[in-house]
């Protein structure tokens, strides 16, 4: 379907459009960065600016591109930028043009302080810690970096089984910001019905911090009108390598919702508004459903902003009617 031809309702307007996996990070000037994973899949992109509005009619800036062949030459995905240990990195997925479901994540560095302008390089493959034969030998993606208690964990999806894959969501603390400290953990796997449309699908997490709780939402099935959000919990002072120490809901967060012409939500981010207070999820989905060939391929996913609402318990509330029109 033309992208100008869909039914245009008051909540699916882009932020972006034609940018999926959308990340936004806030540096601790103020500035914003936004990054995502352009249609094509052969390159990385960002903008910056001093406000989230800002940042649609932002420059972008090519950071990197993809290689002519080998590792890294198809299948650019779901960049983040993060800022640890004082210096800028990347985490992104890519693939091998001569096996293309070769999925692995991988690292840059930025060599200079301005992200936007100073020059990039390549750390190669995120390394598994010692000890850890399981870790990256499948396809791995969708990796996302927080910190708690003065540690830093790094979340990815990465594919298990033989057959039709599971694709289940790991953690493990960081020793470096190109290799992990400990080994992986299983933190989710597709249990139920939504999470296995087409695919069973676990995958691009995103950690959203709110009174002394530590919620994780992430995208389940496929990506299609099928693909949604789902949510998991747990305390900050818990031992966040131990599955116990996580609450999955049953139920998806965000999903599609024909009424309002939002298809296919999900593979969001969290950042903080300008007030420093509210909470934002940036998001990306479809206006329409009809999509010839494979969802994957179809260019209209679009970065979507919603503000984020709390229940009395201080669940977070995610809902259509709290997005933000530009």
């Amino acid at each position: 379907m033309n992208q100008n031809n869909y039914k245009k309702t008051s909540y699916n307007q882009p932020f972006i459009e034609q940018r999926a996996d959308p990340y936004v990070y806030k540096h601790t000037d103020g500035m914003y960065y936004f990054t995502a994973s352009v249609p094509e899949y052969d390159k990385i992109v960002m903008r910056g600016a001093r406000t989230i509005k800002e940042l649609r009619e932002a420059k972008e800036h090519t950071l990197w591109t993809k290689h002519q062949e080998g590792p890294q030459s198809i299948h650019i995905w779901a960049p983040e930028v993060h800022y640890l240990y004082g210096e800028w990195y990347i985490y992104y997925a890519a693939g091998d043009a001569a096996d293309v479901w070769e999925i692995r994540p991988y690292v840059l560095h930025c060599k200079g302080q301005n992200p936007l302008e100073d020059e990039w390089e390549e750390l190669g493959m995120m390394k598994a810690a010692d000890g850890d034969d399981f870790s990256f030998h499948a396809f791995s993606l969708d990796a996302t970096v927080f910190e708690n208690k003065g540690e830093y964990y790094w979340i990815w999806a990465e594919k298990t089984g033989v057959g039709k894959q599971i694709s289940n969501l790991y953690i493990a603390k960081m020793e470096a910001p190109d290799k992990l400290a400990t080994v992986q953990v299983l933190l989710t796997t597709p249990d139920y019905g939504w999470e296995r449309i087409d695919f069973w699908v676990n995958e691009g997490p995103a950690i959203l911090k709110h009174n002394g709780k530590i919620y994780l939402t992430f995208s389940a099935s496929a990506t299609g009108a099928c693909y949604c959000m789902g949510m998991m919990c747990a305390d900050a002072d818990a031992d966040l390598l131990d599955p116990q120490s996580w609450k999955k809901w049953n139920l998806p967060v965000l999903k599609t919702d024909e009424a309002k012409g939002l298809y296919g939500p999900g593979h969001n981010s969290f950042v903080k508004a300008e007030d420093g207070e509210t909470d934002l999820c940036i998001y990306h989905a479809r206006p329409y459903d009809e999509i010839i060939g494979d969802p994957l391929y179809d260019p209209n996913r679009h970065a979507m902003i919603m503000k984020v609402e709390y229940r009395e318990d201080g669940t977070p509330v995610f809902d259509y009617k709290n997005n933000i029109q530009f």
